[in-house]
């Protein structure tokens, strides 16, 4: 499956942004799906994980509560809402995808397939 980002851009700390991540191939929806973040000068963390089929989510523990994942498998896209930003939220957002039969969701796959990344700006 090939991916691409779109939505990031400038918002003030408190305000929202919703994410995009369009698919394109046959396995989408054999597919677990992840969105991972890159501040500058840190490594990449992960945020948010969604099931194939979209009954399981995961949260990383700094976006839980403030960040909601969601599929549409018809449509072949994956978002992210992000309510609450703050300054610390800001970096490169990139979705990723592994065709999967585990229904769980998951950081712990080894995703292969990766979109090239939409940076997200928090002011304070």
């Amino acid at each position: 499956v090939q991916l691409q980002a779109s939505g990031g851009g400038l918002v003030q700390a408190g305000g929202s942004l919703r994410l995009s991540c369009a698919a394109s191939g046959r396995t989408f929806s054999r597919s677990a799906l992840a969105w991972f973040r890159q501040a500058p000068g840190k490594e990449r963390e992960s945020e948010a994980a969604i099931s194939r089929g979209g009954q399981s989510t995961l949260y990383a523990d700094s976006v839980k509560g403030r960040f909601t994942i969601s599929r549409d498998n018809d449509r072949k896209r994956v978002y992210p809402q992000m309510n609450s930003l703050k300054p610390e939220d800001t970096a490169v957002y990139y979705c990723a995808a592994k065709e999967t039969i585990l229904i769980p969701a998951s950081f712990k796959f080894e995703y292969d397939s990766w979109g090239q990344g939409t940076l997200v700006t928090v002011s304070s």
